[in-house]
């Protein structure tokens, strides 16, 4: 025989047990806190089940809005290496910084200008809250695991140096290239994901030939407005504008290609 839930039961030999009114009033009588609220149980049958759906999207960092309108994701918590390539501005990077701790990243910017930098560790608690920076060549080992992943952003100039802290699992690192460079190819050949910010002419004809980009894309990178990037993969290739919020734009300013 089967008994409904929150109804008492009582077995032979066994003390019969109190209701729930019953139950309530002696938690609260001992103070070990309220009851909470009792409802009729929601369910539906198995021919609904079919109806039911949950919003689910990309999972990463929200980076900004595609061509039609809709959030581009950037997965950067892998269980795999995942290297990037920015040629762009400082401004589009530290916003992805943020918007990655706030997910719960930890970030580690090794960079040869820290004063860029300060502002922003003090607003986020002085590197007690996701992010820290430290000197080029410094940075130590982070300890990543699915539980505390890690972006390693590397803002070392044009010709940045091989890194101490390689990508990994749970450990993804940006690469931040002001121009192009002639240690670019091998950054882009080696990176899984490239994204391109306004550049000149000429640099946009090297890079297109580097990244075998369409006419088309190779003649619309010189005039790309503040905070497009155009991001490129193996497979794909995606505009996609970064507006800030309200404390990003307080914080950072407003967007800008040049530093």
């Amino acid at each position: 025989m089967s008994t409904r839930v929150g109804q008492a039961a009582t077995g032979r030999g066994e003390p019969p047990q109190p209701s729930v009114p019953e139950r309530a009033r002696e938690l609260l009588r001992s103070g070990l806190g309220l009851i909470g609220p009792r409802h009729a149980r929601h369910s539906v049958s198995v021919d609904q089940l079919d109806a039911l759906a949950l919003p689910i999207g990309d999972d990463g960092v929200v980076i900004g809005m595609d061509a039609e309108g809709r959030p581009a994701v950037l997965g950067l918590n892998r269980p795999t290496p995942y290297d990037i390539v920015l040629i762009g501005g400082l401004w589009t990077v530290q916003v992805l910084a943020l918007r990655a701790a706030a997910t719960g990243a930890r970030v580690a910017v090794e960079t040869g200008r820290p004063q860029a930098w300060i502002q922003m560790v003090h607003a986020m608690g002085g590197g007690q809250n996701g992010l820290a920076v430290y000197d080029v060549g410094r940075v130590p080992p982070q300890g990543t695991s699915a539980g505390t992943p890690v972006l390693v952003v590397r803002d070392c100039g044009m010709r940045p140096p091989r890194g101490r802290v390689v990508s990994g699992p749970w450990q993804s690192v940006l690469t931040l290239l002001p121009y192009l460079s002639p240690v670019a190819p091998r950054l882009v050949r080696q990176a899984r994901l490239v994204g391109v910010q306004r550049i000149s002419p000429d640099e946009a004809t090297e890079l297109g030939r580097t990244m075998a980009l369409p006419r088309p894309e190779v003649e619309a990178l010189p005039g790309l407005s503040d905070g497009l990037t155009l991001w490129c993969s193996d497979r794909d290739r995606q505009y996609v504008m970064t507006q800030p919020t309200d404390a990003e734009t307080g914080l950072l300013g407003m967007p800008r290609r040049m530093d």
